[in-house]
């Protein structure tokens, strides 16, 4: 059978006409129903019409509505009435069943608005297939549990949110839309061989602990470091804030301009921030000793054992001055109620070391996906194409048989301009399709979900 626009073989183009942003195709069944679908008898009556507009896949740039005249039959053996099936028509929503799962493949790299506007569908019924689309594509796509699992807090869209990571693989699990104890709890319970997690690392957050305690007794819990050491970095700088009290605005605007100085590590210093630490520590003794003493706190980390942390923690924490003691009671306070999971790290020295990567990803994940549901960014974060490592791009085209000595989709004879290779498919006959080996398939790639540094080289390449 000959193309046509549409390329859908099972209905006849009866005519088309095109508009400025659109081509409005009337076309019919090729196939009428021939008994009916009750009784299978085949004595049947037209019982009447009615037009019905069915969108497909835009086309040329242009939207593209499907007129059909929908024949009502009745049998007149069981007296029932039925409409003629229209095959390839998602007939629930209106539309092709191409254009059903175009749409949900490409709501994971476009706004709803933005595929309402290219295919005439309202935005409404865009989320809807959008939403069925990521709930079957979660039935196939299955990640692998991290044995170090990380466990860690993001804002996405002004709402904190609790984001799975396998720390081995520097990759993303899950992200979840909360991070109560009851939501970490069920979601871990669900995961298969949970078993197999070793280790957790995590922030300082009771309901992470709660739930890792509850559901995973055997996995070892490690505070993550780098969550206990921004805690002195944060005391040092409450300490600045607190002393700039004494100061004149001349050198409150200098120390504010230094506080970068004041938090950075001495052995990052240059020659200038030394010099500029110095003016500061020794006409301030009391920032001396809070810089000293966030320094001090970085070196516990420098220990072999739980032992030696322990021992440089006691050290430490005796070495605090009354009057700089208030801006590190925070840090003492953590230190206290979480010391067995901080001292973890120095057995098991498991670190979120991707966070601030992680970080830097979910904030330009907020600036491009403004109008986007928690649902539809954790999608693209993690089911996109090519997120995890194994990136499946288009295949080159090649052309197919002998050469043709057109344009795809345009100078073709009668009416096939449709939809390129879909086109040259009915032009040259296929090859053969290879045979099915059965055992070629039973080895299922290991996915240990959405790789952190391809996400951040798709969004900065426009992949995402």
């Amino acid at each position: 059978m000959p193309a046509n626009i549409l390329n859908l073989p099972q209905y006849r183009v009866i005519r088309v006409e095109e508009a400025d942003h659109d081509y409005h195709v009337t076309a019919e069944p090729v196939d009428v129903a021939s008994s009916c679908p009750h009784c299978q008898s085949g004595r049947l009556t037209s019982w009447g019409t009615r037009e019905q507009v069915f969108k497909d896949l835009p086309m040329h740039g242009k939207r593209v509505g499907i007129y059909i005249d929908t024949k009502r039959l009745r049998c007149q053996a069981c007296g029932k009435t039925f409409s003629q099936a229209l095959p390839v028509l998602a007939e629930n929503r209106m539309m092709t069943d191409r254009l059903v799962k175009w749409i949900g493949q490409q709501a994971l790299k476009h706004t709803f608005t933005s595929l309402a506007d290219e295919t005439g569908v309202v935005e409404g019924t865009i989320r809807n297939i959008f939403r069925d689309y990521i709930n079957e594509l979660e039935q196939t796509v299955r990640f692998e549990t991290p044995k170090w699992m990380g466990i860690d807090e993001i804002h996405i869209i002004n709402k904190p949110r609790c984001v799975v990571s396998n720390i081995q693989s520097n990759t993303i699990v899950d992200m979840l839309h909360n991070r109560n104890k009851d939501t970490v709890a069920k979601y871990l319970f669900k995961m298969p061989n949970r078993d197999k997690v070793q280790y957790v690392a995590m922030d300082m957050w009771t309901p992470y602990r709660d739930a890792v305690g509850a559901v995973l007794p055997d996995a070892t819990i490690v505070i993550d470091k780098f969550h206990v050491v921004r805690m002195a970095n944060d005391a040092m700088e409450k300490a600045r804030k607190g002393l700039r009290g004494e100061l004149t605005i001349k050198q409150k605007r200098g120390l504010m301009h230094d506080r970068f100085v004041l938090l950075k590590r001495e052995r990052d210093l240059n020659d200038e921030d030394r010099l500029n630490l110095d003016g500061w520590t020794k006409n301030y003794p009391a920032l001396g000793e809070a810089y000293r003493l966030k320094e001090d706190f970085h070196g516990i980390y420098e220990a072999g054992t739980p032992e030696e942390a322990m021992r440089r923690y006691e050290a430490w924490c005796r070495g605090i001055s009354t009057e700089i003691r208030p801006y590190f009671a925070d840090v003492i306070l953590a230190f206290t109620n979480w010391q067995p999971f901080i001292l973890n790290y120095f057995e098991h020295p498991v670190t979120n070391a991707y966070t601030e990567s992680l970080n830097r990803l979910i904030r330009v994940m907020n600036r491009i996906g403004r109008g986007y549901s928690f649902d539809a960014l954790r999608a693209r974060i993690l089911l996109t194409n090519g997120i995890h490592g194994n990136k499946q791009k288009r295949p080159r085209f090649e052309r197919h048989g002998e050469p043709v000595p057109v344009e795809m989709g345009y100078g073709l004879s009668g009416d096939a301009i449709g939809y390129g290779l879909s086109v040259m498919e009915k032009v040259r006959p296929m090859h053969a399709p290879e045979a099915y080996d059965p055992h070629k398939h039973e080895k299922r790639d290991k996915n240990y979900g959405a790789d952190i540094s391809t996400l951040i080289h798709m969004i900065g390449a426009g992949e995402l």
